[in-house]
């Protein structure tokens, strides 16, 4: 599960599963396209949403250590 900040908003902040991550985009919004078609517009940057999904699974791969 990665943080996120919805687009526009400075508190509004939830927590979306990584796995389901298909697409991300700079449009130049960030669009997060998930694996069910639904799109996500955020307002953290491709780069940070990517750095959080490569962190993610970072921490996953070790708690199966």
């Amino acid at each position: 599960m990665i943080k996120l900040t919805k687009f526009k908003t400075t508190d509004h902040e939830f927590v979306l599963n990584a796995e389901l991550i298909e697409t991300v985009e700079e449009t130049p919004d960030t669009v997060i396209t998930l694996t069910n078609g639904k799109k996500l517009i955020v307002s953290e940057s491709m780069d940070e949403v990517v750095r959080l999904v490569m962190e993610y699974h970072k921490a996953k791969t070790r708690n199966y250590r």
